[in-house]
């Protein structure tokens, strides 16, 4: 893997004593034929990247879309790596690293396994929760750490959004950390007392074996909609890359969500013991599932629900996210928890009658106050997303409802065209800006969301307005007391990625001073701030100067 320098990436976690292994025993147990060097190096850690390397490392140099990491090895070497294992290729390139090299067909492969021998994760681990599906991951694994700790258990997070470590917490790099990243995560996790994890298992975590070496002990499932698909090309093959979770080599056991065609689906194909679940009213056909989510109650501040389950079971709790969908999800958490083996009583206990005191990073999460208009600010990017988050917005919302959304850059276009009609569809106003151009054009990009929100039949105003910091000052202009916002993509970050650069930059924080700055006096942000306090970029990055 290339360097990291320059791009503002957190640090990674490793656990506080190193391990000691040697390279001998590795090869003797993983295989692979060991090119220079001595047996009897020893190692203490595994990583990807010349930014992580520690002294003693071995060094994975696998081949990228654009360069083999083993043009990186002489700089892991000066680091301190000790040893290389790469593919043939990868030797050749390496050949005068001056450090072992360790030769196998493919080392992503086993980098897994690998690491979790290096960092002892391949035995008692704490209890296992992963959570896979287009939408949602994110929400309900937040929503299991959350409730794990109003169950008085010591948790674990790995999510897009952060990485958790009990109190600890740290930006995320990742939806799913590499391998070797994430069994050093869950060996310091250990270290710390951490009793349980929950972790977002993303399709590609699954086919570039980022989760090799863990069984987890429960798999939840989501829904799967329109996404990925440059990376995976069509559906049948997206679903299909998620279907390895519910098989005895990733799981134990597996709560699915029958809300979405894909969730009947799961279930025939899984090959682990399995419970359902659904939300009639977000269902897109009817079923039988084992726990039924029956929504009670949709405010500004949350939404009350009550879960229905085998032997009467029940309990009626709030999640502090708007939506039927969020009840979903908070309701999935709940199951697996269940499943996992925390007792039925346990889990009413704490939750009957209650809030769930979660808190989900740029999930629908307002950044208004309770007069003028309500400001949402949220990280979906997909088209069902929209959906399910702007009928969420409309129901809360006495007056018009403005949607101000970009999209990714090199990244799935396929999508373009519905995200931008679905968002017509849901909103009074639409306001079409920028997000991560990346390498895009951004004027393409917008072109592309324009003619699906032109080809809605609708009467909504469309605007198209970049950057994104006048479009939001644009936005509140347009809006008053009883109206709502809902910017949509950014969700949590505090950076836009340009042409390959990390750019200070926060939504929460420019809605905020937008707000401020039209007299609508809103709360202080409870988010770090990637810019000073007295400066509030009004240029257009994407720009060339």
């Amino acid at each position: 893997m290339t360097s990291d320098a320059g791009s503002n990436l957190p640090p990674t976690l490793r656990p506080s004593r190193a391990p000691h292994v040697s390279l001998g025993d590795l090869v003797h147990r993983f295989g692979g034929e060991r090119r220079a060097g001595d047996d009897d190096v020893i190692l203490s850690g595994v990583t990807l990247s010349t930014d992580d390397v520690r002294s003693g490392d071995l060094f994975g140099a696998l081949p990228g879309r654009n360069h083999h990491g083993a043009h990186f090895v002489e700089t892991a070497v000066a680091a301190g790596a000790a040893a290389v294992i790469t593919d043939p290729v990868g030797a050749d390139l390496s050949s005068s690293a001056g450090v072992p090299i360790v030769v196998v067909d493919d080392p992503r492969a086993v980098l897994g396994e690998i690491s979790a021998w290096v960092y002892g994760t391949d035995e008692n681990l704490p209890i296992m929760l992963g959570v896979t599906g287009t939408n949602g991951k994110t929400s309900v694994a937040h929503l299991l750490k959350a409730i794990l700790e109003q169950l008085g258990v010591v948790a674990g997070l790995s999510s897009t959004a952060e990485r958790h470590i009990g109190s600890e917490v740290i930006t995320s790099r990742l939806t799913t950390p590499e391998a070797t990243e994430f069994h050093a995560l869950l060996a310091h996790m250990r270290e710390c007392g951490v009793e349980a994890v929950a972790d977002e298992v993303s399709a590609q975590a699954l086919t570039r074996h980022r989760v090799d070496g863990i069984v987890f002990d429960v798999a939840g499932f989501t829904n799967l909609t329109h996404d990925h698909l440059d990376d995976f090309g069509d559906m049948g093959t997206y679903f299909r890359a998620k279907l390895p979770l519910f098989t005895p080599e990733r799981s134990r056991r597996a709560v699915v969500s029958l809300d979405s065609e894909y969730g009947a689906e799961v279930v025939a194909a899984a090959r682990v013991p399995t419970t359902s679940i659904i939300t009639p009213t977000l269902s897109v056909a009817p079923a039988v599932a084992d726990w039924t989510v029956e929504i009670i109650a949709e405010r500004h501040h949350g939404t009350t629900f009550t879960l229905h389950g085998p032997d009467g079971q029940s309990l009626t709790t709030t999640v502090p996210v708007i939506g039927p969908h969020m009840a979903s999800n908070a309701a999935l958490a709940i199951v697996m928890l269940r499943e996992a083996g925390y007792e039925w009583s346990r889990l009413a206990d704490a939750l009957d009658g209650r809030r769930i005191a979660a808190a989900v990073p740029g999930r629908t999460q307002r950044v208004s106050a309770d007069h003028g208009p309500a400001v949402y600010v949220d990280f979906g990017h997909s088209p069902d997303a929209f959906e399910k988050t702007l009928a969420a917005v409309r129901r809360v919302t006495p007056g018009r409802v403005l949607m101000l959304f970009g999209a990714d850059g090199d990244r799935d276009a396929t999508k373009r065209f519905d995200m931008g009609r679905t968002a017509a569809l849901g909103s009074d106003i639409l306001i079409i800006t920028d997000h991560h151009p990346r390498y895009e054009n951004p004027d393409d990009i917008r072109a592309e969301l324009l003619t699906g929100a032109r080809a809605a039949v609708s009467a909504t105003e469309i605007i198209e307005i970049s950057p994104p910091e006048r479009a939001i000052v644009e936005a509140i202009s347009r809006v008053g007391d009883g109206d709502a916002i809902l910017w949509a993509g950014p969700g949590h970050q505090d950076y836009r990625d340009i042409r390959g650069a990390r750019v200070p930059y926060s939504a929460r924080e420019l809605a905020r001073r937008a707000l401020a700055a039209a007299g609508w006096n809103p709360p202080a942000p409870t988010w770090a701030v990637p810019y000073p306090p007295d400066s509030t970029p009004d240029s257009d990055p994407t720009r060339p100067a």
